[in-house]
């Protein structure tokens, strides 16, 4: 099979990084938006679904049908595209696990968890139902909890679009959530998708399925004719009230579900604050439930599943972006291939719709000749006289009839439910904390008594909701848990924490009310909690080797505190930029962090000394004081000067700046020195070969140097 790779770019803008989840039909692979400079997730088509136009659709009807839906519950569609034979499909990218992986973790979850994470999947499929599209896939597998506890449905791979309250499609989603009418391949709509949303509260409360088999037809089947096991068999402390709203989701009769979300909504944020209370209304049962299946019904059941196999549990497998399995049962076009094979070659001519109808027809027609003939019986037997005759004389002397409940009911609704076996009358009128203008609040007989037919029940309307303020506690600074609670106690409904970073507060603590702390509301309005989720971590920047504003200017956006700038020479680092700074850039601090940060000099300048005054100072006093300053000093020799004898003279550089270590040459006086006197003459007994000695005098150079000599010494240097 041909896999995408990473570094792949789709549709010259989504970069494919790596896969995170498999289907039946499409790979899932972590993306990133060029564009955007986002991460996205990228459901990619298989390669052997390419070449099939009919699974192309399919994929292109999946994105269709979510692309138009953008609510915050739902795994937003981004794009959708076709480049070099791949089709893609770009949608929001979640970090988190499934339902069913959530399930499976804890076992079962609490009342308040089911009813958090169930109201925001009905708000997702509340606003795809709005859009005319029923999702038809509902299970725990399909619904994705982020790592901010934010709950979404994805998954649309077999939606449906439609312009009326129902549709028809042989389209089934898993066998386990099912409803009856799809599970009889008959008419499917929002109440369909409200009974798989039963089925999944089901398994949230109790951890477990309602219907098991060893193959999808069995427990197709079990979804038709059997009844729902009641929650509270398995899980002894479940509310009341939301045991009946799962068994009010799951009725087989689409009729006595919640007529929507909206609806459903409301009966679950109700038994936040009222667990046991008896508000949730089944309507009568009219019809039977349970559901008589022919062979011929049953046969077309295994075809829409097409499992002749025992069922196989691999096939609801856990993955990140959920079980996008497209299989070819779901397709017309698959079961009319089916259909034939099944045939044989005799039938092949044979319109398999025009089928299934003779086939009706004749059962139809058989049920008509044996009703006929064991009429005509019983009739010569003098049966059904008798027996009408007795129905109608106790029809009218002995006949009871149960009151139902009236309440909430308007009184036409309640003249309807009645259905004119029952008088109805209204006797009054009063305010409500709870139905509107017009509902019923009071009934005499009450519900559960037995009247004789014709009896009129008297009513008591609603004249208006009578509407109690409250005083919204202030539970700022308390812990999440104890502010809920002080807040249900105080009569107010507690709706889904809003949690944000807050350096002030630690994490679990309320920031914030909305209504605000002080502020009169409505008893049982909702106020949402705003949380704190402690002090936020920041990223310390590598500033190291930036100019000196740009580091300032990261090191700020990144929420930390500049506490001090300093400077120092560096020959490797230019001028103006950062040498080092006290917290290692990549480490997680909270904001406010005081940070110090060492900019450069440049390199550092040569130091220069001003050669001091050696007047007066002999040599090693000279040289003394000169190494004192950081230089050399060197002897130049003794001169004729009219310091003192033994004292310095001059010596070089002096009265400048030079570079330390510079060398100075210092000359000492030697004195001033009297001329010598003239020779005497030479006595005449002198031998003539005898040459008078001649003492040479030196004028001192013009560097400052003088130097004698006599006929006794050598120069000193």
């Amino acid at each position: 099979m041909e896999k995408v790779k990473g570094g792949i770019v789709l549709g010259k803008r989504y970069e494919v990084l790596s896969k995170i989840g498999a289907g039946g039909m499409a790979d899932v692979y972590k993306g990133r938006d060029t564009m955007l400079n986002r991460y996205v997730a990228i459901k990619v088509l298989k390669k052997e679904y390419r070449e099939d136009d009919n699974f192309v659709r399919k994929f292109r009807s999946e994105a269709r049908a979510a692309a138009g839906l953008m609510n915050s519950n739902i795994v937003n569609v981004y794009d959708a595209g076709e480049d070099r034979g791949l089709y893609y499909m770009v949608m929001e990218l979640i970090e988190g696990i499934t339902l069913k992986e959530y399930i499976k973790r804890k076992g079962r979850l609490s009342h308040k968890e089911i009813i958090s994470i169930a109201i925001q999947i009905c708000t997702g499929i509340g606003a795809a139902h709005a859009a005319n599209i029923i999702h038809r896939d509902i299970k725990p597998q399909n619904i994705i909890i982020s790592k901010d506890g934010k709950v979404k449905v994805m998954d649309f791979g077999i939606a449906k679009a439609t312009t009326s309250h129902t549709v028809s499609s042989n389209a089934m989603g898993s066998v386990h959530y099912t409803s009856p009418e799809q599970a009889r391949g008959g008419f499917s709509d929002a109440k369909s998708d409200i009974y798989s949303i039963g089925i999944t509260l089901f398994e949230m409360a109790t951890g477990r399925l309602p219907f098991e088999g060893d193959s999808t037809v069995s427990i197709a089947i079990k979804h038709l004719q059997e009844e729902i096991t009641p929650p509270s068999e398995y899980v002894e402390d479940i509310p009341y009230s939301l045991e009946q709203i799962i068994l009010k989701c799951t009725q087989k009769n689409g009729e006595r579900r919640y007529a929507n979300t909206d609806d459903l909504i409301r009966d679950l944020k109700r038994s936040l604050v009222d667990p046991d209370g008896e508000f949730v209304l089944i309507p009568p049962l009219r019809n039977a439930d349970t559901v008589i299946i022919t062979d011929e019904e049953l046969d077309d059941i295994r075809s829409n599943y097409d499992d002749d196999d025992e069922y196989d549990d691999n096939e609801y497998e856990d993955y990140r972006y959920g079980d996008d399995r497209y299989d070819d049962r779901y397709d017309d076009r698959y079961d009319d291939e089916y259909d034939d094979d099944r045939r044989g070659k005799d039938d092949e001519d044979v319109n398999p719709g025009m089928r299934k109808v003779m086939k009706v027809l004749t059962a139809v027609v058989i049920v008509i000749i044996l009703f006929i003939v064991i009429f005509a019986i019983g009739k010569a037997a003098g049966i059904f006289s008798s027996l009408g005759q007795n129905a109608i004389l106790e029809d009218k002397e002995d006949e009871e009839i149960e009151v139902p409940s009236l309440i909430g009911m308007t009184e036409e609704e309640a003249k309807e439910k009645l259905d004119k076996k029952l008088g109805i009358k209204v006797v009054g009128s009063e305010e409500s904390d709870q139905y509107e203008k017009g509902k019923i609040i009071k009934q005499t007989p009450e519900k559960g008594e037995k009247v004789k037919k014709n009896t009129t029940i008297k009513i008591t309307v609603s004249s208006g909701i009578t509407v109690k303020t409250q005083t919204v506690p202030d539970v700022t600074g308390m812990d999440e848990d104890a502010a809920q609670k002080e807040l249900e106690d105080k009569g107010f409904k507690v709706g889904t924490s809003e949690f944000e970073y807050d350096d002030r507060y630690s994490a679990g603590e309320v920031i914030s009310t909305s209504p605000s702390a002080g502020s009169e509301a409505a008893e049982g309005a909702e106020v949402i909690m705003r949380v704190s989720k402690g002090t936020e971590k920041k990223t310390v920047p590598n500033v190291v080797g930036k100019k000196d504003a740009t580091a300032q200017k990261e090191l700020v956006a990144a929420g930390l505190v500049i506490e001090e700038v300093g400077y120092e020479y560096d020959d490797k680092v230019a001028k103006g930029k950062v040498i080092s700074q006290s917290i290692k850039g990549g480490k997680k601090v909270e904001a406010g962090t005081s940070i110090k940060i060492v900019v450069s000099n440049g390199k550092k300048p040569e130091e220069k000394v001003e050669v001091p005054n050696l007047s007066g100072k002999t040599y090693q006093q000279a040289k003394a004081l000169l190494e004192s300053y950081g230089l050399v000093a060197a002897k130049g020799g003794e001169e004729e000067s009219e310091e003192p004898v033994g004292k310095v003279s001059r010596w070089s550089s002096a009265g400048k700046s030079v570079k330390k270590g510079t060398t100075i040459t210092v000359w000492i006086s030697g004195g001033i020195r009297e001329p010598d006197s003239e020779p005497e003459p030479t006595p005449p007994t002198q031998t003539p070969t005898q040459t008078p000695t001649q003492t040479p005098t030196q004028t001192p150079n013009s560097g400052g140097d003088s130097q004698t000599s006599d006929p006794n010494s050598t120069p000193e240097q």
